[in-house]
């Protein structure tokens, strides 16, 4: 009898199930990695809109703080309604602004008087556990906050109270 050269199918069969053992151990691992990423640029995006929104009220001081994101986005030339502090795909024309996993939401005090002395920023997993785990805020104080008790579903953002409330946010420190 001629042996022939090559591996058997048993042979075969243990490597790919080895492949896929250390695949399932890997993946979940790889997946909590990006959400973390995503969690980290998510609190990054939200200190630059702060600080975008500090530049916007000197630059603008008879408006105020930015109601929309897009009035601090990019526009040719900048000016009021585009003012070239933060990049297109945060200060989109239509909230929300979605970048990186989060969507990213902008509420102010519209009632007309000026200038415009609040403001409060949003940013919300678009998939949550899958893009994120947590939902971060900040207010014209520059702090920037977490959700304490998890949920799954927000509306258009949060408002300034809620995301001052210290029962439903609590500070990040870093």
């Amino acid at each position: 009898m001629r042996r022939s050269r090559g591996f058997s199918l048993i042979e075969l069969l243990i490597v790919v199930a080895i492949i896929l053992i250390i695949a399932a151990i890997a993946i979940p691992n790889l997946l909590r990695a990006r959400m973390a990423a995503n969690e980290a640029a998510a609190i990054s995006t939200l200190r630059n809109i702060n600080s975008s929104q500090v530049v916007y009220y000197s630059e603008f001081p008879t408006t105020g703080f930015a109601v929309t994101l897009a009035s601090m986005g990019p526009a040719s030339p900048c000016s009021v309604t585009g003012a070239c502090l933060i990049d297109e795909n945060v200060g989109c024309a239509a909230e929300p602004c979605v970048k990186g996993g989060y969507k990213y939401f902008i509420t102010s005090d519209t009632s007309g008087v000026f200038p415009h002395t609040t403001y409060a920023t949003t940013a919300t997993p678009t998939r949550f556990g899958q893009s994120g785990s947590r939902n971060v805020c900040s207010t014209e104080d520059g702090i920037l906050r977490q959700e304490v008790t998890q949920t799954t579903t927000l509306g258009a953002g949060l408002d300034h109270p809620t995301c001052s409330n210290v029962a439903l946010y609590k500070a990040i420190s870093n």
